[in-house]
């Protein structure tokens, strides 16, 4: 129960090293705290979903898990540190499932890879519309994410995704060049001045692949907030079809879907 590790009285760190040969203890409670910040997280998610918002407070989820606002404190510092740890997830989740959809295809066809990768992202937004917000939507009212912290790396793995199809179409001599020949001046000496971008794709290349991104999150969104609902199921299919099928051309790879008819 949630009571019992709020009030058990136990002070100091959680699940530190010790030579204390007896661990199990700390092991049971190790276990039951890992259980309430679950808890916590999913409880201000729901929330979230409730009040169609990304903005919580700790007072409101306290008052749904059955505690006082200062017991959740024991697990997180503020509510900033409780919504980087909702991004950190939700971004793992992200990356995890775009992560699955390009093993999944073989690597000699990088336009089915691109394919598989923005239908995972798509279905992700959609299935997941609050968490999809929480990463991608409007900030939230107060909270500033720690400077290259745990969210920005968390984000640049789940994107590394779309990265790592490009770059392994380069490696494997099936990439031609992009549509756009060249990136604006500004934008080559930003990207070459980008610490993390891959030195293995050109500017225009990695303009391109910036610009599948764009589109692809566009869609997602106009899809998961409703935007396209006046589109059959069909039709949105199609649509998100010749979607991809313009950025893969754009990035100069194979067609994902050879024969559609238009």
């Amino acid at each position: 129960m949630v009571d019992d590790v709020v009030e058990d009285g136990t002070t100091g760190a959680v699940g530190e090293p010790t030579d204390d040969p007896i661990t199990e203890p700390l092991t049971r409670r190790a276990r039951a705290r890992a259980a309430t910040i679950d808890e916590i997280k999913q409880t201000a998610l729901t929330l979230m979903r409730q009040q169609s918002t990304t903005d919580v407070r700790f007072a409101d989820i306290a008052r749904s898990m059955g505690l006082t606002a200062p017991a959740l404190y024991r697990y997180f510092a503020d509510r900033d540190e409780l919504l980087t740890a909702m991004i950190v997830d939700a971004f793992e989740d992200l990356a995890a499932a775009l992560a699955a959809a390009v093993v999944a295809v073989p690597p000699g066809d990088p336009g089915r890879r691109l394919m598989a990768t923005a239908q995972a992202y798509r279905l992700w937004a959609r299935q997941d519309q609050q968490r999809f917000a929480l990463i991608f939507g409007l900030p939230v009212p107060g909270y500033v994410a720690p400077v290259e912290g745990p969210t920005a790396l968390a984000a640049k793995r789940a994107m590394a995704n779309l990265e790592g199809v490009v770059v392994a179409a380069m490696e494997a001599g099936m990439a031609g060049p992009p549509i756009v020949p060249e990136a604006g001046a500004a934008l080559a000496r930003h990207l070459g001045e980008e610490r993390h971008r891959c030195p293995a794709i050109p500017a225009a290349t990695y303009q391109a692949m910036l610009l599948c991104w764009a589109g692809l999150h566009g869609f997602a969104c106009l899809e998961a907030y409703g935007h396209l609902e006046w589109l059959s199921d069909d039709g949105r299919d199609a649509l998100f079809t010749a979607q991809v099928r313009l950025s893969a051309a754009s990035m100069g790879l194979s067609d994902p879907a050879p024969g559609t008819v238009g």
